[in-house]
């Protein structure tokens, strides 16, 4: 009796020792809110919660082992769904509490945080949580971490949120809709310890409020995308331990300070696009730590200071869009061993290309496009393996044969923009049997309004990988060449404002990209500096992503002649279709009503005949559709999307009636009535505008495509990428 005494001890004492919680249950007030809790919500796979078994033993629960109170709520993308039920705040022993990267709705309930004293981290980020913040205040002298960014919150930040949080290292609440000032008591509370702070994408109003300089161990502020005004504040330039200042797209002014160079951490710098003026600050150099300076976009002038050699660590330099000048071949890159991308385009640059670029042997990305680069791009840039992206259009450059026999050696190039130069010369013909690996990564080539003469190249057909192609605004002559239907990938032609005659190319309807048979490859791969839309130099469109184009055949203004195929059928991806200021004639054929992904179809200024398809009104993403100046005639379909355009859309075909071109359509015994001499005048089609719209490449923030294509779709505008 004694010895089992002894053993039952033993055992007791090693369970108490190994599995506290297996002899005291956790909490009671605890399970029973976290169980009101799950059961607000669903989640997949199911928590499996369960009275029956000791909470402290649930997903995602930590207990006190003293206590027995559950201090750890860690569920981090574990597919929740639904609002944050009211009795979690009843679990007041909580430190850690992590719900991020779920599906939560709803507003955070009424005084939420009143009862959790304790907590050291919070982190709701990447829900769908929206309102206001709770009425309580979220007040921890514990509190080390807030994360509450990517969701729909709003409303100003109050003063007593976060009031006694001395110990705050953390806080974010990045893509939100919060309003008001910044709120500067977070940081000036927790002073000695923040490290970390980001307000970005939200609707903050007024001017950066100082104490910045007073953080004693902070390391990143990001401010951007607000309406932020005013400068910088001073005592910024005073933070020795700040390594990230972020503060894109807002509407800051006045000059960068000179004391910048006090700020020797700094890593990132981005102070794109907002309203700085002045130089670029010669002390900027002394920031040997500095690996990303952008300054895109604002109202810089002068030169690119030369101490910025001295910033052997710089990686990315983005300075386009501003007013700055000098000669760049007298400009010194070769100490920026590391730099990968740079982007100086539209600005007032000139001279020749930098032959100090070929030193650095990692840039993966060069723009200079639209300033006054001259002369040749040198034979020896082949030295720039890395290099995948090239844009020098809008310039001066001289011979293409001897630009694309050097370029053939960049091996991982993938995208080549030179539109707008070698003006006048001819198209290269390529030999692609002396070097087969030449352009095999190319995705995208752009040599548009270079009034380039000859005919489209046969050397085409070996670029496996191109799905861009821009060739409009030369002086091509002949037929389209059947070459096209190789390139399994290729979905975006211009070959408009050329001088092409013949037909419809028919291997156009066999481009697998267009048609579907290329499976889910349809866009560019992501481009180092993503693509825009300028119609002008003060107004972009900026986009990033996948698909930055859309699907689209641009055949207008040429002399192209014949039918249009039945076979156009076949390009079920296809977005844009413009034949426009052709000689097309017979009828518009009924199988384009199968593209179902029209958004745009011009067939303006032609020599078309016969009724507009009823079957075109099924084409329901339509938002752009000309048939102007043809000879079509009879009634106009008056359902679905053709209701939607303007009398515009189908002027100039004297034969076509409709209420909506206020010639209505009439019985043949009242046509036997009205007589001939009623009849309408015959219009006359109007000449061409000659206006620009180009698409340039640039660094920014994405834009839904659907949201654009009003604005890139302008009819007579003329598109080149540049």
């Amino acid at each position: 009796m004694m010895e089992m005494t002894v053993v039952l001890t033993i055992i007791i004492s090693l369970t108490r020792s190994c599995f506290p919680s297996a002899i005291h249950a956790c909490d009671e007030v605890d399970a029973n809110s976290l169980l009101s809790f799950a059961s607000s919500m669903s989640s997949s796979p199911s928590l499996n919660w369960s009275n029956s078994i000791d909470c402290c033993l649930w997903e995602g629960i930590t207990c006190n082992s003293d206590l027995n109170r559950v201090t750890r709520l860690w569920l981090p993308s574990r597919g929740l769904h639904g609002p944050v039920a009211p009795s979690l705040a009843n679990v007041n022993h909580l430190t850690h509490l992590n719900l991020s990267r779920n599906s939560l709705f709803g507003s955070l309930p009424s005084g939420f945080f009143s009862s959790l004293n304790n907590l050291q981290i919070i982190d709701f980020s990447y829900n769908d949580l929206s309102g206001k913040l709770p009425s309580s205040s979220l007040s921890s002298s514990h509190l080390e971490n807030v994360n509450l960014s990517r969701n729909r919150m709003w409303g100003d930040i109050p003063s007593w949120f976060l009031k006694d949080a001395w110990n705050l290292t953390s806080f974010s609440v990045s893509s939100n809709q919060f309003t008001g000032f910044i709120p500067s008591h977070i940081w000036i509370n927790s002073s000695r310890s923040i490290q970390f702070l980001d307000f970005s994408v939200n609707y903050f109003r007024g001017e950066i409020p100082q104490g910045l300089g007073s953080c004693l161990n902070l390391t990143v502020f990001r401010a951007g995308s607000n309406s932020l005004t005013g400068s910088l504040p001073r005592d910024l330039y005073k933070s020795a331990s700040i390594k990230e200042l972020s503060v894109p797209q807002n509407q800051l002014s006045g000059p960068i300070g000179e004391a910048i160079a006090n700020v020797t951490n700094l890593r990132i710098i981005d102070l794109s696009a907002n309203g700085f003026t002045g130089p670029i600050p010669a002390e900027t150099g002394k920031l040997y730590n500095l690996q990303q300076l952008r300054l895109q976009n604002n109202r810089l002038s002068g030169s690119l200071p030369s101490s910025l050699m001295d910033c052997t660590n710089l990686m990315l330099l983005n300075v386009r869009s501003n007013s700055l000048l000098g000669d760049l071949s007298n400009f010194n890159f070769s100490n920026l061993i590391r730099l990968g991308v740079l982007d100086l385009g539209y600005n007032d640059f000139s001279g020749n290309f930098p032959q100090s670029l070929l030193s650095c042997k990692s840039l993966i990305a060069i723009r200079l496009s639209a300033n006054r680069i001259a002369g040749h791009i040198p034979p020896k840039i082949s030295q720039l393996q890395s290099l995948s992206f090239m844009a020098i259009s809008g310039s001066n450059l001289l011979n293409i044969a001897a630009t694309f026999t050097s370029l053939r050696g960049c091996r991982n190039l993938t995208a080549i923009i030179l539109s707008q130069n070698f003006i006048g010369e001819s198209m290269p013909e390529i030999d692609m049997t002396v070097d087969s690996r030449g352009f095999q990564n190319l995705e995208l080539l752009a040599l548009g309004r270079c009034q380039l003469q000859g005919q489209i190249p046969a050397w085409l057909a070996k670029l496996g990988n191109l799905r861009v192609l821009d060739l409009s605004q030369n002086r091509l002559t002949g037929q389209i060449p059947p070459l096209f239907s190789c390139l399994p990938y290729l979905f975006y032609i211009d070959l408009s404002s050329n001088l092409l005659s013949g037909p419809f190319p028919k291997q156009l309807t066999l481009l697998p990209a267009l048609s579907g048979e290329a499976g889910n490859i349809l866009g560019l791969s992501p481009l180092v500096l993503p693509i825009f839309v300028m119609p002008d130099k003060s107004t972009m469109r900026l986009f990033n992503g996948r698909r930055v184009l859309p699907p689209a055949i641009y055949l207008d203004s040429n002399g192209l002649s014949g039918s249009i195929p039945v076979e156009i059928g076949r390009l079920k991806c296809l977005n844009v279709l413009s034949l426009s200021r052709n000689n097309f004639s017979g009828s518009i054929p009924d199988e384009i009503a199968q593209v179902t992904n029209l958004e745009r179809l011009d067939l303006s200024s032609n020599s078309l005949t016969g009724k507009i398809p009823a079957s075109l009104i099924g084409l329901h993403f339509l938002s752009y559709f000309s048939v102007a100046f043809n000879d079509l005639d009879g009634e106009i379909p008056f359902r679905g999307q053709l209701d939607t355009f303007p009398s515009a859309s189908f002027e100039g075909n004297p034969k076509l009636c409709s209420s909506i071109l206020q010639h209505p359509c009439f019985t043949q015994e009242e046509n036997d009535a009205t007589g001939p001499e009623h009849a309408p005048e015959p219009e006359v089609a109007p000449e061409p505008e000659d206006i620009i719209v180009g698409l340039a490449a640039g660094i920014s923030f994405g834009f839904i495509i659907g949201f654009t294509y009003g604005f890139f779709y302008m009819d007579n505008f003329r598109r080149f990428i540049a």
